[in-house]
């Protein structure tokens, strides 16, 4: 339970700096720069391991998004976060799911071996395996409105959103524009936060 606390905590404050900086005076960027990086981080000595702080931006990514009505959960079901193929988590994405809810709806996990189960996913974590590479399994998802979400460290095909460790912490490149295909609508917020975004056509 510590780990799920510490990466909820380093998750909430990277989420929250588009917003605490949106407040600050232009003069002042230079003095705030170093809260806003301390914010972003707990203390050295408690830092939550990589694949807890994956699994806690995985339980929060629906709450930056918009489905297409089509595609939004109906009253009092579940918003679904799949993970697809490989499970890099184990217990990490169990206890970073339980008791969660966005919008009144509460978060469910699934474990799924391909794309052909994943009816209903509206977040789908993808890392391949020996039977379904991650590249043909992405391929199923395209123009639809699921949230695809991969590792860096499992390989170089990117989802929607794509995990990567950089200067030694969890971070995360954005694709708007297959976002925009599939109909989804991310949070500036999100977008503020990410390493780069691949926009969409205006």
């Amino acid at each position: 339970m510590k780990s799920k606390h510490l990466a909820v905590y380093a998750v909430s404050a990277a989420l929250l700096l588009p917003a605490i900086a949106a407040d600050i005076d232009p003069i002042d960027d230079v003095r705030a720069l170093p809260i806003l990086l301390l914010a972003a981080q707990p203390p050295a000595s408690a830092r939550p391991t990589d694949a807890a702080v994956k699994a806690s931006f995985l339980t929060r990514f629906a709450g930056y998004l918009v489905w297409p009505p089509a595609a939004r959960p109906g009253a009092g079901t579940p918003y679904r976060i799949c993970v697809i193929g490989a499970d890099p988590f184990g217990r990490l994405i169990e206890e970073a799911v339980r008791g969660q809810q966005i919008d009144r709806h509460p978060l469910q996990l699934r474990r799924i071996r391909g794309p052909d189960q994943a009816a209903g996913c509206h977040v789908a974590f993808v890392q391949g395996t020996a039977a379904a590479s991650t590249e043909s399994i992405l391929a199923r998802f395209a123009g639809k409105p699921v949230l695809t979400v991969t590792d860096a460290r499992a390989g170089p095909e990117r989802g929607i959103i794509h995990f990567v460790v950089h200067q030694g912490r969890v971070r995360f490149h954005i694709d708007d524009a297959a976002a925009a295909r599939g109909g989804l609508s991310i949070s500036s917020r999100l977008l503020g936060i990410a390493l780069s975004v691949r926009q969409r056509a205006s």
